[in-house]
């Protein structure tokens, strides 16, 4: 789980998160997990490159930016050897009895840049995966 913030200045006309502005903030609340607990866990190649293959967002209620947190709740869907899926619930503020606003799917592949093409995914990459995050469809989402 993540709080992120949406800031003033990703909001539209009606004080709603835009889309593009929410794909930012699906970022920002992937980011640490992926390079700062994988770098702290000795993963540090997935700092070095890592690349979505596929985005899919879906909206159930505005995001309204009223400098409060969101919770953005990551789960892991599906582990392949060179691809993995994360889902995301985003709810609208920072507790737990707040509905779920936005709903999003990344398909995220390992790349290596001094090669210029995906890779596949270590066996501790793979491990630390499965460990740190929940599966999709358990509590908390």
């Amino acid at each position: 789980m993540a709080l992120v913030r949406p800031r003033w200045s990703d909001m539209d006309v009606f004080g709603h998160v835009n889309h593009a502005n929410m794909v930012t903030l699906l970022e920002e609340a992937r980011v640490p997990l992926l390079f700062d607990k994988a770098s702290a866990a000795g993963l540090a190649d997935f700092a070095k490159g890592i690349v979505v293959v596929h985005l899919t967002v879906d909206y159930r209620a505005p995001v309204v930016v009223d400098g409060q947190d969101v919770r953005v709740v990551i789960t892991l869907d599906q582990l392949r050897h060179a691809s993995f899926t994360l889902d995301y619930a985003v709810h609208s503020g920072p507790s737990g009895d707040d509905d779920v606003a936005v709903t999003a799917r990344t398909v995220l592949a390992p790349f290596d840049v001094r090669r210029g093409r995906p890779r596949r995914l270590t066996g501790q990459e793979r491990e630390f995966l499965s460990t740190v995050l929940p599966s999709a469809g358990a509590d908390g989402a």
